[in-house]
């Protein structure tokens, strides 16, 4: 049991930053109807933004950590976020109206174009950082001395997935943009006679969505240690896996699909072979697929007439 915990809560954790990748896939394909394949290198993107803050910040003397967390946060999100702006009015917009193929051909695309971007500029090499957040908590110790361990950024991780949920959960069903999002989904065209502004509201989804892959891309460098250029493909493609398994559309359906992911390869990882995790994460969205066509809490799709 105490081995069990132990995994638990690192499938939690792993989840968890899936969850947060995972709300920008369901935001976007909510408003828009498309898959944003290029989100997962946004992640990357962010993590080597966060990196090379920290790596600026350090160099300039500064050691408060919880400041240099909070500069790094903020930086990150706001270029960030502009990268999502910018390859929204490039390579989505002009496609709008296209035949539903052309974005989501654009969106592969664009997912190699800031992959090899990031190759080029960062070099093919692992970049390691030294751990930030040590520390943690022992929550108990076995007589054969296998002890259950909770630490720091592992809390961390946590409460930040759970807090960014509630503000955007509030954000979607609370204010005007949610409103604007929710009139967007439902049908553009009507949107646009009553006054919303479609493209501004589509731009604002896909910034959103790329400031939360920032704060994911952070996460992971933290826990982790460690960015890559190729990560943002193995994380999307999870992350995009998460987001059908809950029911794409829903953002509760997103973290728990990304909880799912999580448990599944972590416990698979433990108990079984590791080199076979992505065939039981995949394995498992197919069985659950096949019984709930719509994920576990997505909804089905009425077609107008």
């Amino acid at each position: 049991m105490d081995y069990f915990a132990q995994q638990l809560i690192n499938g939690l954790v792993l989840g968890s930053i899936y969850g947060l990748i995972a709300i920008g896939y369901t935001m976007v394909y909510g408003i828009v109807g498309m898959i944003n394949f290029a989100h997962g290198d946004i992640f990357m993107i962010g993590g080597f933004i966060a990196l090379i803050t920290f790596l600026i910040l350090i160099s300039l003397g500064l050691t408060a950590i919880p400041v240099i967390l909070l500069v790094v946060l903020l930086v990150s999100m706001a270029i960030t976020a502009l990268y999502g702006w910018t390859i929204e009015r490039i390579a989505y917009r002009p496609l709008r109206h296209s035949f539903r193929l052309a974005p989501m051909l654009s969106a592969i695309g664009m997912s190699f174009v800031l992959t090899n971007y990031s190759q080029i500029a960062q070099g093919a090499r692992v970049k390691p950082i030294p751990p930030f957040i040590t520390g943690g908590y022992t929550l108990h110790e076995s007589a054969d001395g296998f002890v259950i361990q909770l630490s720091n950024i592992q809390i961390m991780v946590v409460i930040t997935t759970i807090v960014l949920l509630g503000i955007f959960t509030w954000l979607v069903s609370r204010t005007r943009l949610g409103r604007d999002m929710r009139a967007c989904e439902q049908d553009q065209t009507m949107a646009a006679l009553l006054g919303v502004d479609v493209d501004r509201t589509i731009s604002m989804t896909f910034v959103i969505g790329a400031a939360l892959a920032a704060v994911a891309g952070l996460m992971y460098l933290l826990y982790y240690g460690l960015v890559d250029f190729f990560m943002g493909f193995v994380a999307g493609i999870k992350a995009f896996t998460a987001a059908v398994l809950g029911g794409i559309g829903s953002l509760p359906g997103a973290m728990l699909g990304g909880l799912a992911i999580g448990l599944i390869e972590t416990f698979w990882s433990a108990y079984f072979s590791v080199e076979y995790k992505d065939v039981a994460a995949f394995s498992i969205l197919i069985v659950v697929l096949i019984f709930m066509p719509t994920g576990l809490l997505g909804r089905p799709e009425v077609e107008k007439v």
